[in-house]
């Protein structure tokens, strides 16, 4: 019976999976909400439209975010500020709410990069990974788009590494590694307008591609309400190896958002959304007010021919703020490369 789950689940098409996946993101994320403030986060509570009865997203009962704990603002003492001519938020509106994607809108580079280092560090992962994920970085940056057949080989990988793991191991990795991050790697301009949306009393939600794992810490750290993430299907508190859906990505996004407005009756022509990646098109068409923060070529493109607002944070001319990304990715590329080839050689010669 299990078998034939499982391979119902793989005949579905992408539309059906992005569905899923963002009917367990809301799920997850609603379910945290209602734990209130402070639940730990190995709660487990079952999560809507699972693939197997009894199989739940790891700590779909957790406190995704509260606003209750000191939110990580950067440089001590210089709150950051809003950059002008965003629109206002209506104070205490119960039905307006914003959207925030993470990679390179709210946190620069890459969360899963930063997780795959934390995995390589404890042995999750080899270095023949770490150099295949950095190769694949460097050419998102080149190209300013998402290789399918890397994404694909990135979920494969991921849920290989993790099947059979206990997922409070990969909480507690998560927690270690995303404290450092996010101290150190927040836009300060994106921070802000997060910060904008808390103080006119708005629900503020992170939504990413990421582990729901990684995206619980960084929207807890920022004071979000809470995270809309990729949710990765547990029984008994070890992963199974397999997604609830689809990563949340693209069409997943906005799916993810659509049911957690409809569960929080939000109406999206009050809400916001912000994003740096012309993935996210179809969740920044959802919303009444949507932002483009650092946003690649494309999606500068499309924001110019929709007449949505931009907001760059990055430094320097255009050319640099393209040109500098793709160099950095690809200096990383061949950094992780010569450091692999030294500790090679001094472990030869030792």
């Amino acid at each position: 019976m299990a078998v034939l789950r499982r391979l119902t689940q793989a005949r579905r098409s992408t539309t059906e999976r992005s569905a899923l996946a963002g009917e367990a993101a809301a799920a997850a994320a609603e379910a945290a909400l209602r734990a209130g403030p402070l639940a730990p986060l190995t709660t487990d509570a079952p999560a809507t439209g699972t693939p197997e009865a009894g199989a739940t997203g790891p700590g779909t009962a957790t406190a995704a975010g509260t606003a209750t704990e000191a939110p990580a603002t950067g440089k001590p003492g210089k709150a950051p500020k809003a950059p002008t001519e965003n629109h206002t938020p209506d104070r205490d509106d119960p039905r307006a709410a914003a959207f925030f994607d993470c990679d390179n809108t709210i946190l620069r580079g890459a969360a899963i990069f930063y997780l795959g280092v934390g995995l390589y560090r404890h042995g999750f992962l080899t270095r023949r990974d770490i150099a295949r994920f950095a190769w694949q970085q460097a050419m998102f940056r080149l190209h300013g788009t998402e290789d399918p057949d890397h994404i694909s080989d990135a979920r494969n990988t991921a849920l290989g590494i993790v099947a059979g793991k206990r997922t409070a191991d990969l909480e507690a990795i998560c927690e270690e590694v995303f404290e450092q991050v996010v101290a150190d790697k927040i836009w300060p301009g994106t921070r802000a307008l997060v910060q904008m949306h808390l103080d006119a009393g708005q629900r503020v939600w992170l939504v990413t591609a990421a582990p729901l794992e990684v995206a619980r810490i960084i929207a807890r750290r920022l004071g979000m309400t809470g995270a809309l993430g990729t949710v990765a299907e547990a029984r008994d508190g070890h992963y199974t190896g397999r997604l609830v859906g689809d990563l949340l990505h693209g069409p997943a996004k906005a799916a993810a958002v659509r049911a957690l407005a409809r569960r929080e009756r939000l109406d999206l022509d009050r809400c916001a959304a912000y994003s740096d990646s012309a993935n996210d098109i179809p969740m920044l068409s959802l919303v009444g007010h949507p932002y483009v923060v650092n946003p690649d070529g494309a999606l500068r493109r499309h924001a110019r021919a929709q007449g949505w607002r931009v907001r760059d944070f990055r430094t320097g001319r255009k050319a640099a703020r393209v040109g500098l990304p793709a160099a950095a990715a690809l200096g990383v590329a061949a950094g992780a490369t010569a450091a692999a080839v030294a500790l090679r050689r001094r472990r030869v010669r030792g």
